[in-house]
């Protein structure tokens, strides 16, 4: 699929000093099992998170946690645009998506519940138009602790 773009892929993990954040290679945002595989590397007893943004436009969040992963894809419509987006669709078995349908999130919408960020707050942050990637993992980020290092990563 030649729109998909990647802007970046960051993994996130807590430790006993506090939330890090590491840049990822954009490649591994091209494809979930390999992104999956490379988040395996980071060690944090809450999972580690991975953010991708694609084309400014969309995300997937992933959570591997010891027991499994867990993904979020911010809008099902980016299914035909992009690899990845194609990946975590399959992966959660979604359905054929009409051209005319509304940009909807799937997924694990609960895999930050644990957390304190809720079903319906990251639902909210997925359906508002107004939000780039940017302003959705920085909101994540600021909740759960690690806004500052995600914003200096960012510039």
């Amino acid at each position: 699929m030649a729109d998909d773009e990647v802007d970046y892929a960051v993994a996130a993990f807590r430790d006993d000093d506090g939330w890090h954040v590491a840049e990822l290679k954009a490649s591994l945002g091209y494809d979930l099992d390999k992104l999956t595989d490379a988040l395996g590397r980071f060690r944090s007893e809450v999972g580690v998170l991975g953010m991708v943004s694609v084309n400014e436009d969309f995300f997937v969040l992933v959570r591997r946690e010891t027991t499994g992963t867990r993904t979020v894809l911010s809008d099902v419509t980016a299914v035909g645009e992009s690899d990845l987006a194609a990946d975590v669709a399959d992966l959660l078995d979604v359905p054929e998506i009409d051209d005319d349908e509304d940009p909807t999130p799937a997924g694990a919408l609960d895999l930050l519940a644990d957390l304190g960020i809720s079903v319906a707050d990251l639902t909210e942050l997925c359906e508002d138009d107004d939000l780039l990637p940017d302003d959705v993992f920085l909101d994540l980020a600021e909740r759960l602790g690690f806004a500052d290092d995600l914003e200096d990563l960012l510039e």
